[in-house]
């Protein structure tokens, strides 16, 4: 009857031991949050709509909604940032 102790006392031992070693390091966990930043800013970048702009073989400048295969492009958001005013081809009236 004077083993139970021992055997409460080894058992927390093993329990705290295996919590121990299956805890993650500080630099594991911030390596993963880091990645996981990166991950949910470039699902962002590619959920918002956008426009490539590419030159063809004959050096004419073009915007579609694909992007080229086997050509560099450049990406370009279609959402005018906030603060600019698109007004279509009419020239602004003069109130003068």
């Amino acid at each position: 009857m004077r083993a139970w102790p021992a055997i409460v006392a080894g058992v927390a031992l093993g329990v705290g031991t295996a919590w121990w070693l299956s805890r993650e390091s500080p630099d594991t966990t911030a390596r993963k949050q880091a990645v996981a930043e990166q991950a949910a800013a470039a699902q962002a970048r590619d959920a918002r709509p956008s426009l490539y702009r590419w030159r063809d073989d004959a050096g004419v400048l073009q915007i579609t909604e694909q992007p080229p295969k086997g050509r560099r492009y450049e990406r370009i958001d279609r959402d005018t940032p906030s603060g600019i005013r698109v007004s279509g081809d009419a020239a602004p009236a003069d109130t003068d």
